[in-house]
């Protein structure tokens, strides 16, 4: 069976080069990057070459990167580490209704030490409006936290306009760019964030690594404790593997984003173009001009996404629906609600994310797959409701 893997935006795979400029840092080159011998200074050479490999990805100097295990941990540490720098009685957050769990549930963490979060509204394209921002803004805010790309939806942000308003009011901006870096043009100098996440299995780097830009100049309380790596900023020993894996694949995605970007949007138009053809009442989630080059949203009326996406895999294709909630049970995503679907619309939405390794055959195969698997459950549905009770 040919599988066709359309669940990018969860995770990537890990592309050629990315593993063999690892390898040898998971033999021979074992070193510690504080060791002051050869050993140490062999992974600290290697550790800073990524650092500027990432620096470039998105437009920072090297001494503004700071690698972490991840986007969560990088979201966590922004959040954190601005409201615990920041001593005032009377703190506020800005946020989205939208984020990804990593931000909201950090603000939640907040919310309980009796820091304030306002989670400003999207609109139904599953965009921000910065007038939004403006007017939750108070005396007393201290971040706003606004996703740069959303990874359900793909839609791209009006981060610039959200940071001339963060800027205007004085007040440090941070986005998530973990489902935007290495698929679209990132410059932080452009943005005018403060702080920006991203995640290297997102673009072809291994899980389990990540980067924080930090802006010089701007303070934050460190969120691990412990040695002086990372300039003070990360306490802990370097995944030095890890972090050359993540050099490599930022050095890959910006050298060729532009021509990856345009083949993979146009096998992604072509899905869903031919599914809006081919499924009736099948419509797309969010605005389709304004989001990540891979990345398609779709709605079908009719069927569960979570038994769509089961027989898909069952067939040999995986997407993805909504997000599991704590009780194992499928929950209507979050996302879909704030962008004002009922429950039911959200519960028939599935996600297809494109990589790199998207072939026209796993379209060819997927346009095969999908709207006879979507009739089959639409079929099941109506029988099981036909039933008497």
């Amino acid at each position: 069976m040919h599988r066709v893997y359309l669940d990018h935006n969860a995770t990537t795979p890990v592309h050629p080069a990315v593993l063999a400029v690892m390898l040898p840092f998971l033999g021979g080159e074992f070193g510690n990057p504080s060791s002051i011998h050869s050993f140490g200074q062999h992974a600290r050479g290697a550790v800073e070459r990524a650092r500027e490999a990432v620096a470039a990805l998105v437009g920072a100097r090297s001494s503004e990167i700071v690698f972490t295990s991840g986007g969560t941990e990088s979201d966590n540490a922004a959040i954190f580490g601005i409201v615990e720098n920041d001593r005032r009685a009377s703190r506020h957050i800005i946020t989205t209704a939208f984020e990804h769990h990593a931000v909201l549930h950090a603000c939640a963490a907040m919310e309980r030490r009796g820091v304030e979060v306002t989670y400003a509204p999207v609109s139904r394209d599953g965009v921000v409006d910065p007038e939004e921002i403006r007017r939750a803004l108070r005396p007393e805010t201290i971040l706003i936290s606004v996703m740069h790309a959303n990874n359900e939806l793909g839609t791209l942000q009006p981060i610039a306009e959200i940071a001339r308003v963060a800027a205007e009011a004085g007040v440090p901006l941070h986005t998530d760019a973990v489902q935007s870096a290495g698929k679209v043009p990132i410059d932080v100098s452009h943005l005018g964030v403060d702080l920006l996440s991203l995640s290297g299995h997102k673009f072809g780097a291994p899980q389990g690594v990540g980067a924080l830009f930090i802006r010089k100049g701007r303070n934050i309380e460190p969120l691990l404790h412990g040695g002086g790596s990372e300039r003070g900023r990360r306490a802990g020993t370097e995944n030095v593997a890890g972090i050359v894996g993540l050099g490599q694949a930022a050095e890959q995605v910006l050298a060729h984003m532009s021509e990856s970007a345009a083949r993979i949007a146009a096998l992604r138009d072509r899905l869903e173009q031919c599914l809006l053809e081919r499924v009736p009442q099948s419509r797309v989630n969010g605005d389709p001009a304004r989001r990540t080059p891979n990345t398609s949203n779709m709605m079908f009326p009719g069927v569960d996404s979570e038994s769509l996406v089961i027989a898909l895999d069952l067939l040999g294709l995986a997407c993805s629906a909504g997000a599991a909630c704590s009780s194992g049970a499928v929950d209507a995503s979050h996302v879909l609600r704030a962008i004002g679907l009922l429950s039911s619309e959200a519960r028939a939405s599935v996600r297809f994310s494109l990589g790199h390794t998207t072939t026209e055959r796993d379209i060819a195969q997927a346009l095969e797959l999908i709207p006879a698997t979507v009739a089959r459950q639409r079929e099941l549905v109506a029988s099981e409701v036909s039933i008497p009770r």
